[in-house]
């Protein structure tokens, strides 16, 4: 693992800046190779000081199924959300839902709110001032509570055995 220095406080992120530069400019002529250098030191260098600690993964294989799980909600819901569209005797039930956190770090409430957003049909929409409600938006919603345990068993379960090293509510 590459160590952080003084100067150099996040080095993955300027090599992942260093090669987005470089793939934007679509060259690698010594001058963007420079310039995209000297951006990739000097952004980290401004902004690290606003950035979270980089959580602890606990599980990375449990990540790894945990992605993979969001992967294959987010097409399986993309057929949901087509399904309900092209058919117009099927009434839509939108519903706005007030989801109880078992999380607490911001890091794994802002990976639960955007694992929500990404799933299509439902979209996170605030997050109450003591940052134990996420209120969330539902394209469809039969039955509240499924809803509730569906995220909680599918998404926030595994983020907090991942990020928070617990499983217990």
């Amino acid at each position: 693992m590459i160590k952080p220095r003084a100067w150099l406080p996040t080095p993955l992120m300027s090599i992942l800046l260093l090669v987005v530069w470089l793939l934007l400019v679509r060259s690698l002529a010594f001058g963007h190779f420079l310039l995209g250098g000297a951006l990739a030191v000097a952004i980290p260098l401004a902004t690290y000081r606003f950035w979270d600690l980089e959580p602890h993964v606990s599980n990375p294989w449990l990540l790894l199924r945990f992605a993979l799980r969001v992967f294959g909600d987010i097409i399986i819901a993309n057929f949901e959300v087509a399904w309900l569209i092209i058919n117009p005797w099927r009434r839509l039930q939108p519903h706005f839902i007030e989801y109880p956190l078992m999380v607490e770090k911001r890091f794994t409430i802002t990976l639960l709110a955007n694992t929500i957003s990404l799933t299509p049909g439902t979209v996170s929409a605030n997050l109450r001032m003591d940052g134990k409600t996420l209120l969330i938006h539902a394209l469809h919603v039969d039955d509240e509570e499924a809803l509730i345990a569906q995220i909680r068993e599918r998404y926030e379960r595994p983020l907090k055995e991942i990020y928070e090293c617990s499983t217990s509510p």
